[in-house]
């Protein structure tokens, strides 16, 4: 003998429904409790926080405080729980489960936080050491210890020999930037461009004559001619 299906109510049709749209669901004040122990249950922490936080002016904890609970269980592990319930006893204390999740939850970021710090920290050392034992290419190539015959160009001659010519360019280098150099740098200059003046000045083309010492002599001896 097959029983009669059982038909669902309005009340169970609409519970049905809100459970099918659960992620659409915000604020639920008006809603009855008896109802919600029914639909929230079905909320992921996501949903129940934000249904949480949409609704205003109620507080939903006798619905939810065992939902926060079993989501502290499945991210913390029972025994984490255990201890904590173990603890507020001991203290005489109550606390909402969702803040413990919250509280919980901080904690561990903090302390990825930090392990996240050392580990960049510990591979910022390793890198620097790395660096520090790699082998560095010079561009210089030092200078041979062999010691060639007379005739050789990297014995000791050649080399007292760059290294008097490096003084000398020292020696040069210095005296141009001094003070003196600068003085006469600047005489030659000056001498060079009243030079160039004095070569600039047109000269006359045509000699002077002067008178020599017989006209000179003649010229008082001669006597004036007498008019007629």
């Amino acid at each position: 003998m097959r029983y009669p299906r059982r038909i669902p109510s309005l009340v169970d049709l609409c519970v049905q429904t809100a459970i099918d749209n659960i992620r659409y669901m915000g604020d639920v004040g008006e809603v009855d409790l008896f109802l919600l122990k029914d639909i929230l249950p079905h909320c992921n922490i996501d949903q129940l926080t934000h249904i949480e936080n949409s609704t205003k002016g109620r507080d939903l904890s006798p619905v939810t405080d065992d939902l926060w609970k079993r989501f502290y269980e499945q991210q913390f592990g029972e025994e984490s729980a255990n201890t904590v319930i173990k603890r507020m006893k001991q203290k005489r204390v109550v606390y909402k489960w969702k803040l413990l999740y919250e509280a919980k939850m901080k904690e561990r970021e903090e302390a990825q936080n930090k392990i996240a710090e050392k580990l960049k920290q510990s591979y910022a050392e390793s890198q620097a050491k790395k660096q520090s034992r790699q082998i560095q290419i010079c561009s210089k190539v030092p200078p041979s210890s062999s010691k060639r015959g007379f005739w050789g160009g990297n014995g000791p001659s050649s080399s007292l020999s760059n290294v008097k010519g490096n003084l000398m360019k020292k020696a040069k280098l210095e005296y141009v930037n001094s003070h003196e150099a600068k003085v006469h740098a600047m005489m030659r200059r000056n001498a060079s461009q009243r030079n160039n003046m004095q070569q600039s000045v047109p000269r006359s083309t045509k000699p002077i004559n002067f008178p020599s010492s017989k006209t000179a002599s003649s010229s008082k001896n001669e006597k004036p001619v007498a008019r007629r």
